[in-house]
């Protein structure tokens, strides 16, 4: 495939890796570039199918991948060099990690004679990313990289997906060498024993209050499509776990509300009361759980089925009385065959708990100029039904969650591991395989910028996303924490911004200001119709600290409460 040495058939390292890479499919790749692995560098020079992505920082690059992962299923490829890059990068490979998404990290290393000495930008990547990572690995002989290569794009794809980090010493990559290539890798899915979903029936069959919960990095949308029928077939009330609320139409009558931080209280309640739990996909993490309290440790009361693709999930925190190994794809096509009964026993629960959710998205007034909930209401009729959403992690996000209606399946992009920094790059990953669709990438004030160096990579590959900064001048989520638990002791959490719309601008981007709400959907329009990447800085009354409440009010609860 690569050019080779003239008068050989041998090949180097790099070019083998870049190889491989090929023949397993990868057409977006995402890196900082480094010293230390610039053969595979050079042979991706030879590799224009490869759209190579350079970004501005190695964590950017990291959470770039970790977007293409999971809008694709399959994993997002990322490059950086040793020490301080791989170090960056572990900020996106715990998103994945965390999220279950498919991603490789290449890293260059020091060369294979330096090596336990300490070298410049040495690091033991086992130890680094023991705990972060699927499987670390160090290829030592170039010969080896196609069955190393291979097994990191099946290690990330099957069982719970995640990432897997790869090092390359230097001298490795310039070794040649002769060796066959591997084919390219199949995921493989577990599929649900018949009689285990026999007994899902049944058990549906007999209950008067069941709820599903569905989550998690292991679906598609001809299996989201498939669950979705099944859910309507037994009429069931539907929640999705937390930053999966794309993972179910939530226009769709069995759609109950995403069970996340900020849940409705009736759904929280009802998640205690059911008499059955299907839970699909999701882990049933702290956020999910709100703080594991939701269900009993270790064995619920309520009838929990919980399906998942790696065994080892089912009954680490959760006691099922039905555990299935299944990959979502499989189990989703098996529970669509399912027949529910002529009538189901929990039709008004069912209706209940959609009549709840219209009720909670009803917009509600916030301190200042500028009405979130307003704005999330006029998005989500403006914006056609494949457009993206992409956020990070702060306080900001609970008016998405609250007011926003995702229809379909991807289109809400955000890490479940609560990273800031995220959006910013991922909006770009999203923008690149999907130019045709809008892409708004929503970031708070702290959040963008921690990654906002990123805008330098929206317009050097000309991504025209969206971006909307919601700026109230402190990082909200620790401010919010800081009046509950030490009222009036503020510290740490003030911030002091640039002009956000002038630094956009400088980028070369389309910037606006927005004071107040009736200027946002004239500003969100012309950003549409700019040409280029735009922003917009959304300025906030910052006593407008969450969807339901203010400072004042959280800070007096506090004296109240004698803190």
């Amino acid at each position: 495939m690569n050019v080779q040495k003239p008068g050989t058939n041998l090949r180097t390292g790099g070019q083998v890796l870049i190889d491989q890479l090929r023949i397993h499919g990868v057409d977006l790749a995402f890196c900082v570039p480094g010293e230390s692995y610039l053969a595979a560098l050079d042979a991706l020079h030879d590799a224009p199918e490869i759209q190579l992505i350079v970004c501005r920082q190695e964590g950017g690059a990291a959470m770039m991948a970790d977007a293409y992962g999971k809008l694709t299923g399959r994993p997002g490829i990322c490059f950086v060099t040793r020490g301080p890059g791989a170090t960056n990068a572990s900020a996106g490979l715990h998103i994945s990690f965390q999220d279950s998404t498919p991603v490789i990290l290449f890293i260059g290393q020091v060369g294979r004679e330096m090596r336990d000495r300490e070298a410049f930008q040495e690091i033991d990547f086992r130890r680094m990313f023991g705990q972060m990572a699927k499987w670390v690995a160090e290829i030592d002989h170039a010969a080896r990289i196609p069955e190393y290569v291979a097994r990191a794009f099946a290690t990330a794809t099957q069982g719970r997906p995640g990432p897997v980090v790869l090092s390359l010493p230097e001298d490795m990559l310039t070794d040649r060498v002769a060796c066959a290539d591997a084919r390219r890798y199949r995921a493989v899915q577990p599929a649900p024993p018949p009689e285990a979903m026999a007994e899902l029936a049944d058990r549906l069959g007999k209950a008067q209050r069941p709820l599903a919960i569905v989550g998690g990095g292991d679906w598609d949308a001809a299996a989201i499509e498939n669950f979705q029928r099944f859910a309507a077939a037994w009429d069931l009330p539907v929640g999705t776990s937390f930053r999966c609320q794309s993972h179910f139409d939530n226009t769709h009558e069995q759609f109950a509300g995403d069970v996340g931080i900020g849940l409705i209280p009736k759904l929280a309640e009802r998640v205690k009361t059911c008499d059955l739990l299907l839970i699909a996909g999701a882990r049933m993490g702290e956020m999910t759980s709100s703080g594991y309290s939701l269900l009993d440790i270790p064995t619920p009361k309520q009838a929990l089925v919980h399906v998942y693709p790696d065994p080892e999930e089912l009954g680490r925190v959760y006691q099922p009385a039905l555990p299935i190994n299944a990959g979502m794809k499989t189990f989703a096509a098996a529970a669509a065959q399912l027949k529910p009964p002529a009538k189901v026993a929990w039709g008004g629960w069912r209706k209940e708990a959609r009549a709840d959710y219209l009720e909670w998205i009803k917009p509600l007034p916030n301190p200042g100029k500028v009405q979130m909930a307003e704005i999330m209401v006029w998005l989500r009729e403006r914006l056609p039904p494949d457009a993206f959403i992409v956020n990070g992690a702060g306080n900001y996000s609970g008016w998405i969650h609250k007011y926003y209606q995702f229809r379909r399946y991807r289109t809400q992009v955000g890490p479940t591991s609560g990273s800031m920094g995220y959006g910013t790059p991922a909006a770009i990953a999203v923008k690149l395989m999907h130019p045709e669709r809008i892409v708004v990438n929503i970031a708070g004030d702290g959040c963008f910028m921690m990654h906002g160096q990123e805008l330098a990579t929206e317009a050097l590959y000309k991504v025209s996303v969206v971006n909307i900064i919601v700026n109230n001048g402190i990082y909200g989520t620790i401010r919010m924490h800081q009046e509950r638990e030490y009222p009036k002791r503020v510290i740490a959490t003030d911030l002091n911004n640039p002009d956000f719309a002038a630094l956009a601008r400088a980028y070369g981007l389309h910037g606006e200001t927005v004071t107040e709400t009736a200027q946002f959907a004239p500003a969100f329009e012309r950003c549409l119709s700019a040409g280029k990447p735009a922003l917009i800085d959304l300025i906030i009354d910052p006593e407008a600290i969450t969807t339901r409440t203010t400072i004042t009010k959280i800070r007096e609860a506090a004296l109240a409460a004698g803190r």
